[in-house]
């Protein structure tokens, strides 16, 4: 039997992947996006408010009553942590992100016990019922619980994994996929730079949601130029999906 989440503790990354019931999309619009990445900030905490749905409304510059009203994106004001919230105390430590149409990625690192699976659980629900009350749906947004390869072995392991979420994931979406995006790595490394809805951008100063925390990968890459000839390294010589093998999740 195979297992949906390989075993962890704290201290451990872990490679986290969902992807949509019936590999269907699980976000239809811009908005849609926005919410997901909000979750991703303000669910990851020990806290939770009382109405934390209502909360995030009114974070979003939403009526609560009508969820499909336009969202400010490119607003981070609207990722900054509530006055009137008890000081951020995370669950688990979101490395880098990648969410795309039908599915997501994320590299997170185990910090409290049970940090992730609580997190991962917060997570599903809200978005679903964000998701059941935008549309009037009823059922499951994703296909289960979520899916998690432990990233055991040596530190360049968790650099490829990093590496596929935040540059792979998003060339996939490249006009004309991956195989044009490597013919043209300048021009998708920017691509997946400017995407707002995968991590590179923030992970070297672009925008700042506050969503991510890069550990020790910040040192081993302390700028943009130095994590982009690691990429180019990982996708164009080395082959990225050959070196990671069962630590990716299809």
């Amino acid at each position: 039997m195979r297992l949906r989440v390989e075993p962890y503790t704290v201290g451990d990354f872990i490679h986290v992947f969902n992807r949509g019931n019936r590999k269907m999309a699980i976000v239809r619009d811009v908005n849609d996006k926005w919410r997901f990445l909000k979750i991703l900030r303000f669910y990851n905490d020990k806290f939770i408010p009382e109405h934390p749905q209502r909360d995030l409304q009114r974070l979003s510059g939403l009526d609560p009553a009508n969820p499909a009203n336009p969202v400010n994106p490119l607003s981070q004001k609207g990722f900054k942590w509530p006055k009137n919230w008890p000081p951020h105390q995370p669950l688990v430590k979101i490395l880098s992100y990648c969410l795309r149409e039908n599915h997501f990625h994320l590299l997170v690192k185990e910090i409290i016990k049970g940090g992730l699976a609580l997190f991962m659980k917060r997570l599903g629900n809200a978005f679903t019922g964000f998701v059941n009350l935008k549309y009037e749906e009823v059922g499951r947004v994703f296909q289960s619980p979520y899916r998690g390869k432990t990233i055991l072995e040596d530190v360049k392991n968790l650099q490829y994994v990093d590496a596929y979420i935040q540059v792979f994931n998003p060339f996939e979406d490249y006009p004309g996929g991956i195989e044009q995006a490597l013919k043209e790595f300048d021009r998708a490394f920017k691509f997946a730079f400017e995407n707002p809805f995968c991590s590179l951008g923030e992970s070297f100063g672009k925008r700042n949601l506050e969503i991510i925390d890069r550990d020790i990968l910040g040192e081993m890459f302390p700028n943009l130029e130095v994590y982009k000839k690691f990429t180019y390294d990982a996708l164009l010589v080395r082959n990225i999906r050959e070196i990671l093998g069962k630590l990716t999740i299809e």
